[in-house]
């Protein structure tokens, strides 16, 4: 197992930025960490090239883009756009062109995760189905039925034996990567309500992450909502333990902001990190094990709607409301 980087948290600051100039909704770091590639509401996906600065769109996505993910040698990179389509691109290509397009499913696909042994990839999306592919042709494997409302996040355990969605009323189902059974069904009750005087449900796993040892689960979202129309609520973690299921933490944020905590992160150090945003504005925040409220935040530039940890556990990639991608690193300026 590779050595824990040594992080300041509380020393995190901003090292780079591009201003992409439209709206963006997703970010992730390939697996060498040079290229970030993100979403916008341009219906495009971009790679942006952090060490030469220059951005390059993939051709021909023509949708929102949630999920992004990659091969395990990172040759390969995978989209799921909300047209249901999921595309495979050569991740360096000098002018990136699909290789692999499939209509997977009904509607948006919210959410895709490789396999630790690269081998697999599920999808999910607003048809109620979690589905596995082959990542090498992109063959279906099986669809996994269950959930009664759209699923919004996904993740392989990282033994890669089961895999876990959630949807949006924050069920959490456990699925054996082998076999499609369905195991243990969780529930992240406080972040999911239904507004009454709406008549609309609110909430939603808007993020999913392991611990790299498969000890802990933490999923984020939106708590103590009043409006659902305009987006009362508060952004907050909800940390599992594996093995029994429990819940053993619920991170909040000391000042009650009005936003989702789009992205979280378990860091192998212990810390969580988490990104939020919303009508209160773009925030990092950071807690501790255990503790409720955060031991430092970061008030951002405007509402970070997705957080991606780099490969050096060091740096940590987010997409903004402002059409900027930032990366953030986790230690005292140089």
């Amino acid at each position: 197992m590779a050595a824990v980087p040594k992080i300041d948290a509380t020393k995190t600051h901003v090292v780079q930025e591009l201003k992409h100039g439209n709206p963006l909704i997703s970010c992730r770091f390939d697996p060498t960490g040079r290229f970030v590639f993100y979403g916008a509401q341009d219906f495009q996906v971009w790679r942006w090239d952090t060490k030469q600065n220059k951005k390059v769109a993939l051709q021909g996505t023509d949708s929102w883009v949630r999920g992004i993910a990659f091969s395990q040698d990172g040759a390969q990179t995978i989209t799921a756009g909300y047209d249901g389509r999921l595309v495979w691109w050569e991740t360096a290509a000098t002018t990136p062109k699909p290789l692999r397009t499939l209509d997977a499913h009904h509607g948006w696909v919210r959410a895709i995760a490789v396999s630790p042994d690269g081998t697999l990839l599920a999808s999910v999306g607003n048809d109620k189905l979690v589905k596995l592919w082959t990542m090498a042709d992109g063959k279906p494997v099986r669809t996994m039925p269950g959930h009664q409302h759209h699923v919004y996040n996904v993740a392989f355990h990282p033994d890669g034996s089961r895999l876990v969605s959630g949807d949006l009323k924050c069920h959490l189902f456990e699925w054996e990567t082998a076999t499609g059974k369905a195991g243990r069904r969780l529930q992240a009750k406080s972040l999911y309500k239904y507004d009454g005087g709406f008549k609309a449900d609110i909430g939603g796993i808007r993020a999913i992450d392991f611990s790299d040892d498969g000890k802990q689960l933490a999923v984020s979202g939106i708590t103590n909502v009043t409006n659902a129309f305009a987006c009362v609520g508060n952004p907050s973690v909800v940390i599992f333990d594996w093995k029994t299921g429990k819940e053993t933490a619920k991170h909040l944020a000391k000042a009650k902001p009005r936003a989702v905590a789009w992205g979280l992160a378990l860091h192998p150090s212990g810390i969580t990190i988490g990104a939020a945003g919303g009508p209160g504005g773009g925030f990092l925040y950071f807690w501790k094990k255990g503790q409720a409220n955060e031991f430092h935040q970061i008030k951002m530039k405007d509402s970070a709607r997705d957080l991606d940890l780099s490969p050096d556990r060091i740096h940590l990639a987010t997409a903004h409301y402002d059409g900027v991608v930032r990366i953030s690193r986790m230690t005292a300026k140089a």
